[in-house]
């Protein structure tokens, strides 16, 4: 039954192209059809995956089509945007690319066109009063005085309207449907309203914008979309969208299929919350590596692979609900964990020192490059008296159990030699200055000559060859894991240690010349990126994408 769920719009599609179809020996054709009024986000990339891998399962076509009949917040910056993210997730539309705008003269002429056949006409009520005369559930709409409004008229002032000559809000034009069908989208829905907004493609060409119900199906067709694939909340509109197609004269008749929508705890997917967070500075940009936008997924090291693998493993079904991030990060953990580098960062640094290893004498020691790939072979780390080590790997007073840094203890220094700890010395204030301890010379590689078990390994930076490095650790950007729907003013959610930033970190040298958008695990610590808008070589700044323990549990 699961397996059906997850594949039930395919099986429309089989049906619909199968002999006898409604698309008998046509090529099946989808759209994405983003909206130029911010960035796309992963709950995107779902709805994106759908309707790209439809067309790729049964050798279809996808276009790329941007619903801008909405000038009022759409922007040049967003169509840019969205274009770079979806080439970048992966998707080539190569020459389909199109704008809900170059269709509005086509679009005017089949407003044109229900006019005269009596299916639409010019109401003067103001939006309160449509809403008023709207009715119930259980009441039907009030015809408005202006439904039998002759044709002539109503060509005549639709005319004008486009014309520039009344006023913003005054007028619309409205379908002439059903006042009396149960479901509100029929019950003579506005299909134009006025709009003196400058729009993004069009300039000032047009002061009449056609709603979203009437501009998407007619697009469709005339892109002979076969196969119309949208979010769960427009199945009540899919009456309208068929009786658009039935009543206009357009060249095909596409099908409308609905899927619900996905989305991931811990955050929210409203463009305009997001919008909010970004214009009240709650975060950094669009970009920002806590945002589920792709700009911060990418920002913070989440690749097109790990995105489509987590769009892949949450399938397609006919409800909306939210997913784990939990399982976003263990998509990305999988495929890092088989292809990042490994490299030895120290985070919160005290100085190990060395007592019985010669001053001025320097060494290289051949450390493994990634385990999981037997192609990435090893690299050159140095080593000497002193090192950089993290300050919790040493401890004055250790609890049970604890197998790193303390006065009598051994460690393995992660490929180099095994260490006892003899000491460590204070300022006057108490903190820790430095960390002192033995190696043993016979135990290069860490392994002992003598066979005793040594039960801690703790990673390390030579100080004479450390990079400088900033570390950005990010964690959810809100406490609760619904805030979208908690009932409260979803800002109040928001958490006050989602980003920690961490400025006297330590890196081997093989970071010194890192760029974005490389990743690396460091050692013990998790996966990081490069930053790629604050890291330069002068000054590297790493984001943690996700941390080596994986919080996902199968269900």
């Amino acid at each position: 039954m699961e397996e059906l769920s997850k594949n039930f719009i395919h099986a429309f599609i089989e049906e619909d192209i199968a002999p006898g179809g409604q698309f008998e020996g046509m090529r099946v054709h989808t759209r994405l059809p983003p909206e130029p009024n911010g960035y796309p986000h992963i709950g995107h990339c779902f709805a994106f995956s759908i309707s790209i891998n439809a067309a790729a399962k049964f050798g279809g076509l996808c276009n790329l089509r941007f619903d801008d009949t909405n000038p009022e917040k759409e922007e040049e910056e967003f169509v840019d945007a969205i274009c770079d993210d979806i080439r970048w997730y992966g998707f080539d539309w190569e020459d389909r690319l199109y704008f809900g705008s170059d269709y509005f003269e086509k679009t005017y002429e089949l407003a044109v066109g229900l006019i005269k056949k009596g299916l639409a006409y010019v109401c003067e009520l103001s939006p309160d009063e449509v809403k008023e005369m709207r009715g119930d559930i259980s009441t039907p709409a009030t015809a408005s005085p202006y439904r039998d409004r002759p044709i002539e008229e109503s060509l005549d002032l639709f005319t004008r309207m486009r014309n520039r000559e009344f006023p913003e809000g005054t007028m619309t034009l409205r379908a002439k449907i059903d006042l009396e069908s149960g479901n509100f989208n029929m019950r003579d829905p506005v299909i134009y309203r006025i709009k003196y907004s400058h729009h993004h493609r069009q300039g000032d060409k047009w002061c009449i914008y056609p709603m979203y119900d009437f501009a998407h199906p007619i697009q469709d067709a005339l892109e002979n979309i076969t196969h119309s694939l949208c979010s769960l909340e427009y199945e009540d509109h899919r009456p309208l969208y068929d009786w658009v197609i039935e009543n206009t004269d357009v060249p095909s008749k596409p099908r409308q299929i609905e899927f619900g929508r996905r989305s991931i705890n811990y955050s929210v997917m409203s463009k305009r919350k997001l919008r909010k967070l970004v214009e009240e500075n709650y975060v950094s940009g669009w970009d920002d590596p806590r945002f589920p936008t792709l700009r911060g997924l990418r920002r913070r090291g989440y690749t097109p692979r790990s995105i489509r693998d987590f769009c892949e493993r949450i399938g397609v079904g006919k409800t909306s609900n939210s997913i784990e991030y939990a399982l976003l990060e263990h998509c990305l953990r999988e495929e890092l964990n088989l292809s990042a580098q490994r490299a030895m960062v120290v985070l919160n640094p005290i100085k190990l020192i060395i007592t019985n290893y010669p001053e001025n004498q320097s060494e290289l020691l051949e450390i493994e490059n990634n385990p999981n790939d037997e192609n990435s072979g090893s690299r050159e780390v140095t080593f000497s008296r002193e090192m950089w080590v993290e300050n919790d790997d040493f401890m004055i007073e250790p609890p049970k159990k604890y197998n790193r840094l303390f006065v009598g203890n051994e460690v393995r220094l992660k490929g180099a030699y095994i260490v006892k700890c003899t000491g460590y010395e204070c300022d006057e204030d108490g903190n820790i200055l430095h960390v002192t301890a033995e190696y043993d010379p016979d135990s290069r590689g860490g392994t002992a000559p003598d066979g005793r078990k040594v039960r801690g390994t703790i990673h390390w930076v030579d100080s004479q060859t450390a990079v400088d490095a900033e570390v950005r650790i990010y964690d959810n950007l809100f406490t609760d894991p619904n805030p979208d729907v908690s009932g409260k003013d979803f800002t109040e959610f928001l958490n006050p240690d989602s980003l920690e930033i961490l400025s006297n970190c330590k890196a081997e040298k093989l970071l010194e010349n890192a760029e974005a958008p490389q990743s690396y695990q460091f050692l013990r610590l998790g996966y990081f990126t490069v930053d790629n808008k604050d890291s330069t070589p002068g000054n590297l700044v790493f984001n943690r994408s996700v941390a080596l323990k994986d919080g996902f549990k199968p269900k």
